[in-house]
């Protein structure tokens, strides 16, 4: 995701790395392969691009090396690769393999419901508890089907309340806006132990020419709030260009949504996901709001709360399995789900999920597969940070480990594939790579696996840390194509 504030402070910048030092990184037994490497500089092809996209020779970290090679195999390629910069989303790369291999591709989220008090005829005398175990894809659908379960065992009408309890997760209370001034950015929401539909809403333009209007669904329901269910076309002929600022959508009041603007018609359907102002309520209208959707009737409120002692669950909610989870958050980078599965690696170790005790269990399983490279610095695990650290030669082991790991069918197929899908659809790279990538306003990255020419599979790691990095795609894209041409 896009930080679309410049930062406040000057990333880290090291040194060239000398050639005796990366040759020590990879083995004495491969020094004198590294010496050349180190001695020859960046191919031609690279210092071209980097002079075309102004950008300095110390803006970049590149390791290109054999998938299947290790600490005494040279790298391909090695430059500046034991400096420590920032990553952008490249970090998730650290977070799913970790979970994969810890977790297992298999590893799913729990997310009970409990019915306190006897049914009799359709009503439910007593409360429901939704118990949130940190589940990252809650979406609409898996909510509504959640309230439908609840239906089945026999309630219409709830005569108390229903209780929302958090407590798996002790996560500080964050300002949406904090990182970037963009509040209302669904890549913004912060972790939650019941976490529904990312925090966001999806309203779906779809355009009725005879009526004159656009017909707006909203996804999910929320109790409470105002929201159009039609907004006007605009004047016929009108171009489609920035139709949600066309629409002059007023979106940040939790209890109203209005739209002083139009709908031009020429834009068809289309999709506008927004994070809800005032995100700590949004669980609560969301499950009152599909509640009541549902025909289901509620005396109480919705309210935060915990499960009572020895209350046996009715039903049981089961997430997606983690290698699915895992795809979703590294072909579209999606950040709350990274920091769902980071913090599941606290959680699996007992007890309430924290960053900090992420922050550890990762730090203990670095230590014990790459304890002669230097750790990240994972900060939340998603990338969408100032903090995160990492370097190249860092990944570039992580990723060999990667590919001889079982779960490595799992990681690969989770990459955006080069001019196919996911962030790399529109890559112009003509080698054919797995890559993640990531982008901050003074980042971008790709990291993962080319497929090269020979048949030989490498792994890629390319990082800018630069005022000037959104200039850096050709480069990146450079680098890839090189990689590819064995």
């Amino acid at each position: 995701m896009t930080d679309k504030a410049p930062w406040r402070r000057t990333v880290r910048q090291g040194l060239v790395c000398g050639a005796l030092a990366c040759g020590a990184a990879w083995g004495v037994g491969a020094q004198a392969q590294t010496v050349g490497a180190a001695l020859g500089g960046l191919p031609p092809e690279i210092e071209a691009a980097l002079a075309r996209s102004k950008l300095p020779r110390d803006a970049i970290s590149v390791l290109v090396a054999d998938a299947q090679g290790g600490a005494r195999t040279a790298p391909r390629l090695s430059y500046r690769a034991q400096v420590p910069v920032n990553p952008a989303s490249v970090m998730k790369l650290v977070t799913t393999y970790a979970a994969l291999d810890q977790l297992g591709p298999a590893y799913t989220w729990s997310t009970p419901v409990f019915v306190e008090g006897p049914v009799q005829g359709g009503s439910l005398k007593g409360n429901v508890y939704i118990q949130g175990q940190g589940d990252p894809k809650l979406v609409v659908e898996r909510l509504w089907l959640l309230m439908r379960r609840l239906q089945t065992q026999g309630i219409q009408v709830i005569v108390g309340d229903i209780v929302l309890d958090r407590s798996a997760f002790d996560v500080p209370e964050q300002d949406p806006g904090r990182f970037d001034g963009e509040p209302l950015r669904p890549y913004n929401a912060s972790p939650d132990a019941l976490l529904l539909n990312y925090k966001s809403s999806v309203m779906t333009f779809v355009p009725d020419g005879p009526a004159g209007v656009a017909r707006i669904q909203y996804d999910p329901p929320l109790a409470g709030v105002q929201r159009p269910a039609t907004v006007a076309l605009a004047a016929a002929g009108a171009e489609c260009g920035d139709w949600r600022g066309a629409l002059r959508a007023e979106l940040g009041d939790p209890l109203k949504v209005s739209f002083q603007g139009a709908y031009p018609a020429s834009c068809g359907e289309r999709v506008w996901p927004v994070a809800y102002p005032a995100p700590r309520d949004f669980a609560a209208r969301a499950v009152e709001g599909m509640w009541r959707e549902l025909g289901g009737k509620l005396t109480g409120t919705v309210r935060d709360g915990k499960v009572p002692a020895g209350l046996k669950p009715a039903f049981v909610s089961t997430s997606p399995a983690l290698a699915e989870v895992v795809r979703d958050v590294n072909k579209y980078s999606n950040n709350v789900m990274a920091q769902h599965v980071f913090l599941a690696l606290a959680r699996q170790k007992g007890g309430v999920a924290t960053m900090d005790g992420a922050r550890e269990a990762l730090r203990q399983w670095w230590q014990a597969r790459f304890a002669d490279v230097d750790a990240p610095v994972p900060d939340n695990g998603a990338g969408l940070s100032r903090e995160a650290r990492v370097t190249a030669l860092g990944l570039g082991r992580m990723l060999q480990s990667a590919w001889a790991s079982p779960v490595m069918p799992e990681l690969v197929a989770s990459l955006p594939i080069a001019g196919v899908d996911g962030t790399l659809r529109r890559s112009q790279s003509r080698g054919a790579a797995h890559l993640k990538t990531g982008s901050l306003r003074d980042v971008m990255a790709v990291a993962g696996y080319v497929h090269a020419q020979s048949g030989k599979r490498y792994v890629l790691v390319a990082i800018v840390n630069h005022p000037n990095a959104n200039a850096a795609r050709p480069v990146l894209d450079a680098i890839t194509d090189w990689a590819a041409r064995d």
